[in-house]
């Protein structure tokens, strides 16, 4: 093993003499200098792993020494040494880059302590080198896209590919401020902002980029926070993987395991990623009818991301959490006074997505009044402020969702006839997950990943067992009921699998996928009621009325409101 070289830089040449006896005993090959001149001459033709220099140097200071060797020779650790210490003087030194300062007069065993602990910090410097540029190149040659940004969101680290699939990036690198509109949907920022608020990962399988100059690109994306010891989020990592040329093979074959943030690889599923991508560019309003808990809102967000109002705004109202009163101003907007407690003026969200699409969840629930100036606006893209009578002009295209069957609301005299056809342009049907169940295990591995990062446990699979019991039941909350249950499971489980121990005890003992009640046949259905047949046969009550009609007192007001 070689020895550590030291030069030491002084014009005294007794101090010379009597550092380098030190020294040369404790280990070290000794090299001298008595001015600035001939340290510079000797590390040009010597590699010393340690300088110790002089402060006083003649005509020269050992700082002026220092600030050109921080330059030219980077590993090498400098010792500044002086007979009249300044505390301006040392921290100078210090913030230079010097790794120690000693007084005069300096004891045997203090010179070497320090020349020892300098040697240690240029073998950490190496060492770190070393591991930097192994990260570099493994950078390089990677083919997903990988960035590193601080806790304010400024990039740190970024490879080629990452450049390559993103154009999140400036020509220098930096990453885009949030107010710049990106040249695609801006889901890397916003996936990066998100885990920087709340340190949760972000997973999100094949979506499009939709980047100008790549129509097609598909790409998967994960992100990973980076924690100090004491568990803050100092910064994030994401990974982007192209997937454009396994989704373009998929297509040829007809199977894709998902479609934007929609799981499953079914014959039904595929039929309507198709349908998708079929309506993703066209303004025409769609329908999605579905079971409560079948992704209906992804779908709709599938149909925005996919199309060419990607880079427009997203609105999501659920009709069924507000009034009718809270519901037109949300929808529509108010002006100031229109209303007690309407203090300001307030847009509201159909001017809010001019341009993009406005999804109108459960719209089976508005009242008859709300059907009709939501058709209005359907059929002549206007509407009125709440208190104003100003019409405003929107671009919007509108998605609809609801769990009920509108066309039967229609028949019972629930939902305007002509609202229905104005909405019902497309329609796109979403099976439950008892139709799709070879979507099952697809999904729970899915779900499993995805909690198991948020968790940060060590959940990778589940045991046959358990996915038995899942194959068995019925699934009335279908994919949202599949997620919870999921979620559960890994928040109790305790080792790297599910096991049936870690599942909620409603699934302990699971009925058949078909169950069918014994005994008596069923009886013959009454044709359906309408709601103020309901309330003449019980004789005015209407919260009688409600219960024979198996809805709620205040959806039948809102239906009976004019």
């Amino acid at each position: 093993m070689n020895m550590p070289t030291v030069l030491i830089v002084d014009d005294d040449r007794d101090v010379l003499a009597t550092f380098s006896y030190i020294l040369h005993s404790g280990g070290f090959t000794v090299h001298t200098a008595g001015s600035t001149e001939d340290a510079l001459h000797c590390l040009s033709h010597r590699q010393c792993d340690i300088a110790i220099v002089d402060i006083h140097l003649g005509s020269a200071t050992g700082v002026d020494l220092l600030r050109r060797l921080v330059t030219s020779e980077p590993f090498l650790q400098v010792i500044l040494i002086t007979g009249h210490p300044q505390v301006e003087t040392a921290s100078e030194a210090v913030r230079l880059g010097a790794c120690d300062y000693l007084s005069k007069p300096i004891l045997p065993n203090e010179l070497l302590n320090a020349a020892h602990r300098a040697l240690t910090r240029r073998r950490l410097m190496e060492q770190g080198e070393r591991h930097r540029a192994d990260l570099q190149a493994i950078f390089a040659s990677l083919s997903d896209g990988v960035i590193m940004v601080d806790r304010t969101g400024s990039v740190c680290l970024s490879n080629d590919s990452y450049r390559h699939i993103c154009g999140f990036l400036e020509d220098d690198g930096k990453l885009r401020k949030p107010e710049d509109r990106p040249p695609c949907a801006g889901v890397c920022l916003r996936s990066i902002q998100l885990s920087l608020a709340n340190g949760v990962q972000q997973r999100l399988e094949r979506f499009r980029c939709l980047r100008p100059d790549r129509q097609n690109q598909v790409v998967t994306l994960s992100t990973s926070p980076i924690r100090t010891p004491d568990g803050a989020i100092n910064g994030i990592v994401l990974v982007l993987r192209d997937e454009s040329r396994i989704e373009e093979l998929e297509s040829q074959l007809h199977i894709r395991r998902g479609f934007g943030r929609l799981v499953g690889s079914s014959p039904a599923m595929q039929l309507l990623y198709s349908r998708i991508e079929t309506l993703a560019d066209l303004p025409s309003t769609v329908l999605i009818q579905g079971e409560s808990g079948t992704g209906k809102e992804l779908v709709a967000e599938a149909l925005h991301t996919t199309g060419n109002r990607h880079s427009r705004p997203f609105v999501r109202v659920n009709c069924s959490a507000l009034s009718d009163t809270l519901l037109e101003s949300e929808l529509f907007g108010h002006v100031r006074g229109a209303f007690t407690g309407a203090v300001a003026n307030r847009v509201g969200r159909f001017q809010r997505a001019d341009g993009g699409t406005i999804f109108l969840d459960e719209i089976g629930d508005i009242s008859p009044a709300m059907q009709m100036r939501l058709l209005r606006v359907l059929q002549e893209r206007e509407f009125e402020r709440v208190g104003d009578s100003t019409p405003l002009t929107v671009d919007v295209r509108v998605i609809a969702a609801t769990n009920q069957d509108l066309l039967e609301q229609v028949r019972q005299g629930r939902f305007r006839e002509d609202l229905y056809y104005r909405l019902n342009v497309v329609k796109l049907a979403l099976p439950p997950l008892r139709d799709r169940m070879d979507d099952l295990e697809h999904l729970v591995i899915h779900f499993t990943e995805r909690y198991a990062a948020a968790f940060s446990k060590p959940v990778s699979g589940i045991s046959d067992a358990a996915l038995h019991l899942f194959r068995s039941w019925h699934w009335p909350g279908n994919v949202r009921e599949l997620q919870h249950v999921v979620e559960h499971a890994v928040i109790l489980c305790r080792s790297e699998r599910i096991d049936l121990c870690d599942l909620p005890q409603d699934l302990l003992h699971p009925q058949p996928l078909h169950f069918r009640p014994p005994s008596t046949p069923p009886p013959l259905s009454a044709p359906p009621l309408s709601i103020h047949e309901a309330i003449r046969r019980c004789n005015g009550n209407k919260a009688k009325a409600a219960r024979l009609l198996g809805i709620s007192r205040r959806t039948l007001y809102r239906h009976l409101e004019p």
